[in-house]
């Protein structure tokens, strides 16, 4: 399957051509959005981290960041730093160039404010407009493309008929070479064993099975039990009633084949290994999604039965429902209704098949509705307090 797309310097190839500014911190992050704001083409990615973490935690952020600066879908960058930040712009920058993408960095403290360093920004950011506009896009193959598969707003239809469609998609995608992963942690407690035996390698099955012991550990040691906040309230009032039939029905987004590993958080996938992939991620959806594609997913597949608008900032998500009223009742959102399969006696393979199809346009250039609109929710995992 042949694929059009913009030949990065590292030789991937990206389905999107952003120019993206990176803040190191939240204390960049509104100088970051002002630069991206004067220059076309330009995403920023504000958030609320970079400072006062320590350890692990810290490193985290930083690695995403990183990773979001790495994603093939992204021509150029620029990074924002405040100076005193405890992640610095000119390390990040330089972890970024590896790539042979232009990469360049400002700091506020060091040119004088918010106003010079808008102007420096844009000046630097414009001048990469200009480079950027002249790239074309090229023939690729499908072994070059990772696909993130996501859930959020689960009601029962997601394991009926979204969620198996996606996994319809998924093995078509690795059938042609490409790769999926899988995430959210959370969301696999109570169907963890089921997809243990289709790791190939014994050690990175115990890998995935240590992220679900993990996380059980971690809310015990807030003195909480993690099903108080899972199923959520939606899952709930659409249906769903505990942590196993939730992850039973998540687990169908990875479709049949084996595992080829379990990934840290915003761990890139590596070059010499396609196929399925399981990312160690919260439920928490715009977390999740972050960091599939700092770990270089071009694509996103979302399925939502409740119904959510969430987008990303570099890589574009297609959202597909098992619920055709929530299809009825949120258009402009979702981009396919896998309800048929419910009301009208669709097939899986139909609606997976459609997914696919819908797969390829995106990565030629269709927009997804998501994407449309503008949205670009962008959040950062944490797995420290702040200090």
């Amino acid at each position: 399957m042949k694929l059009m797309g913009y030949l990065r310097e590292n030789g991937k190839f990206g389905i999107r051509n952003h120019i993206l500014v990176i803040p190191t911190s939240v204390c960049a992050s509104e100088t970051a959005t002002r630069i991206a704001a004067l220059v076309p083409g330009a995403v920023a990615i504000p958030h609320q981290h970079g400072c006062c973490q320590i350890g692990s935690d810290l490193d985290l952020t930083e690695q995403t960041l990183i990773g979001f600066g790495k994603n093939p879908n992204v021509a150029a960058v620029l990074v924002v730093g405040l100076g005193c930040d405890g992640i610095q712009a000119k390390h990040v920058a330089e972890s970024i160039a590896d790539t042979g993408k232009k990469v360049d960095y400002v700091v506020i403290q060091e040119n004088g404010g918010t106003l010079k360093t808008v102007s420096k920004g844009a000046e630097i950011a414009g001048e990469m407009a200009r480079v950027v506009s002249k790239e074309v896009r090229v023939e690729f193959d499908m072994s070059e493309l990772i696909v993130a598969l996501e859930c959020g707003g689960s009601d029962p239809t997601s394991g009926i008929a979204s969620n198996p469609s996606i996994g319809y998609a998924s093995n078509r995608v690795v059938d042609e070479g490409g790769s999926t992963i899988l995430s959210e942690t959370t969301e696999v407690i109570g169907a963890e064993h089921l997809l243990a035996e289709r790791f190939e390698d014994n050690s990175m099955r115990e890998k995935f099975l240590m992220f679900v012991n993990d996380v059980e550990k971690r809310a015990i040691a807030m003195g909480e039990d993690l099903r108080s906040g899972q199923p959520t309230p939606g899952n709930k009032e659409g249906g769903l009633s505990t942590i196993e039939e939730k992850s039973l029905g998540c687990m169908y987004k990875a479709g049949t084949q084996p595992f080829k590993g379990a990934l840290d958080y915003a761990e890139i996938l590596p070059e010499d290994k396609k196929g399925l992939y399981f990312m160690d991620t919260p439920g928490q959806d715009i977390d999740s999604i972050t960091g599939m594609v700092a770990g270089g997913a071009q694509i996103v597949i979302f399925s939502t039965g409740r119904g959510t608008p969430t987008g990303s900032p570099i890589s574009p998500v297609i959202k597909i429902t098992g619920n055709t009223d929530t299809f009825n009742k949120m258009p402009d959102n979702i981009d396919i209704n896998a309800g048929r399969i419910i009301t009208e006696g669709a097939k899986i393979s139909q609606i997976g098949e459609e997914l696919f199809i819908e797969i390829v346009e995106v990565s030629n250039g269709k927009k997804s509705k998501a994407e449309s609109l503008g949205h670009r929710e962008f959040g950062i995992y944490r797995i420290a307090s702040t200090f």
